[in-house]
């Protein structure tokens, strides 16, 4: 099911389901339980917000036995991807990145944030590649 871009945004305006997202996109797939536990939100609460991410086409689920695995529909992560590259205005392209341009014209404070989110960023990928290693170790 493909949504149009206001409902999308209206699916995503909310946080929790925001978390959920890069729960899963950060760990693979993952039931309510373990979701709830990461999140620190009930069971119950996770299951309401899967649920409309589900409907929403933007997760999936495939029971395997008395476990459900949740896990993000890439392709619907790409849409979302695209459709916020061609409102955005950061001069990135849908790149993630600034343009040397925009780089150049920027204030200190918009730099500044620039690389506060940056390493945010990279203190994720670093405990993403120690998870795999330590997994991959096992």
């Amino acid at each position: 099911m493909k949504l149009e871009p206001s409902e999308m945004f209206k699916v995503l305006s909310v946080e929790t389901r925001v978390k959920i997202i890069d729960l899963l996109k950060s760990r693979g797939p993952l039931g309510a339980n373990s979701i709830s536990a990461v999140l620190g939100i009930t069971p119950a609460a996770v299951s309401q917000h899967l649920k409309i991410l589900r409907q929403a086409g933007l997760v999936r689920n495939e029971r395997k036995g008395y476990w459900i695995p949740y896990s993000i529909d890439e392709g619907a992560l790409e849409d979302c991807a695209h459709i916020l590259s061609e409102v955005c205005t950061c001069g990135c392209g849908g790149t993630g990145r600034f343009r040397e341009r925009e780089l150049s014209h920027s204030s200190v404070e918009t730099l500044g944030k620039y690389e506060e989110e940056l390493r945010k960023e990279l203190i994720i990928v670093r405990e993403r590649m120690k998870e795999l290693k330590r997994a991959k170790g096992k």
